[in-house]
């Protein structure tokens, strides 16, 4: 089970995905969540394009899953945490997908080293048949 650093959740969204047609909705929720905490419009269109990468690639490798969105405090910042879960086949290789133009499917291989470069933090943790969970957290006004 993944351990991460405890903050306090002010608000949170969850999106059931279980069609690709619900990307959207994840990236509306993510949009919105990330206006609500006070991050300018350039970093909300990042932190969706994040989230909508986190959303396709658990439709398209797990076939469906659940993505929570938060609005994240601790005593220091406020911050974006996005969380996806899924119960697919796993990812087997982490390091490797983490790396730009590695891709098991038919796709340029970017949308997980995308997520890190957007995000500050990047935590994944996945197991072969037990399926893959994915957090991710922006916070405001930090150049981490």
């Amino acid at each position: 089970m993944m351990r991460l650093r405890q903050n306090e959740i002010v608000d949170e969204s969850r999106i059931e995905l279980v069609d690709i047609s619900d990307a959207g909705a994840a990236i509306g929720a993510a949009r919105h969540m990330a206006a609500a905490i006070g991050f300018e419009e350039t970093d909300q269109y990042l932190i969706a394009t994040a989230v909508s990468e986190l959303a396709t690639n658990m439709i398209k490798y797990a076939g469906r899953g659940e993505l929570t969105v938060r609005f994240i405090r601790n005593e220091e910042r406020d911050g974006f945490e996005v969380m996806a879960i899924d119960s697919g086949p796993g990812i087997k290789n982490v390091e490797k997908a983490m790396q730009e133009h590695f891709s098991t499917g038919d796709s340029l291989g970017l949308g997980l080293p995308g997520v890190k470069r957007i995000m500050d933090e990047l935590y994944i943790e996945s197991r072969s048949g037990s399926g893959t969970q994915c957090v991710a957290r922006k916070w405001r006004d930090c150049d981490a």
